[in-house]
């Protein structure tokens, strides 16, 4: 019993010159795939050149590893006992970076298992979701800050409620003995809404206007959240 488990620990699999260069060939063929795929889906400055070749370094060293592996059960757990130590802390800006990662590391352990099929077919698969969705960004937040005398604290809540009802939440009161700062989140809609014939034509000026033109007011911030940081 114990032979037979030495054995099996001990199997190697070792694999010809040839079968391991056409692995480590699909792989890199892949991984240019998948460069397209993300400089398609992804533009402005959440667009990163280097991480786009890391993705690529990514598929053909995981490639590598897996033809290393191979059906060594030993070095496997070896491999797995050596990895765990590593901590990455690299920050991810978009969601979406996860799901590269994941598809070169999957595409990676396809071609070092030799299952090029899975990996072709996956990768057209997750190539047409991405290029379809990729671009969809979450766009439609904003915030409207507003920082004033406290004087003015009454007579700017009435007005963000005139112009966006309760439609605008606030999400953020700070103040001090002298000043107040607000930020109200509300969607593209309701500002589009309190800007066009509901509400800057029904109340005669804008709300930016209608704002500054209370006494103490420092300033009037409209920020659109997305998913884009910039390094």
């Amino acid at each position: 019993m114990r032979k037979t488990l030495l054995e099996l620990l001990e199997n190697s699999g070792q694999l010809s010159v040839e079968t391991i260069v056409l692995r480590m060939a699909v792989a890199t063929a892949m991984a240019f795939f998948i460069y397209i795929s993300y400089a398609l889906s992804h533009e402005g400055s959440i667009y990163s050149k280097k991480f786009n070749v890391s993705l690529m370094a990514l598929t053909t060293i995981t490639t590598a590893v897996m033809i290393v592996i191979g059906n060594n059960i030993a070095l496997s757990l070896g491999m797995v006992g050596a990895l765990s130590i590593v901590r990455f802390r690299t920050a991810i800006k978009d969601s979406r970076d996860t799901i590269y990662i994941f598809w070169g590391i999957v595409v990676g352990i396809c071609c070092g298992a030799g299952d090029f099929l899975s990996a072709a077919a996956g990768s057209a698969f997750t190539f047409l979701v991405l290029l379809l969705f990729g671009r969809i960004r979450n766009d439609d937040r904003m915030l409207l800050i507003i920082r004033a005398d406290r004087i003015g604290e009454d007579k700017i809540e009435a007005l963000v409620f005139q112009y966006y009802a309760r439609r605008a939440v606030l999400r953020v009161k700070n103040t001090t003995p002298e000043t107040v700062e607000f930020i109200y989140e509300l969607s593209r809609r309701t500002m589009q809404r309190a800007e066009g014939a509901g509400g800057a034509v029904k109340m005669g000026v804008s709300i930016t206007d209608a704002i500054y033109g209370v006494e103490g007011v420092e300033y009037c911030n409209l920020v659109v959240q997305n998913d884009e940081v910039s390094s």
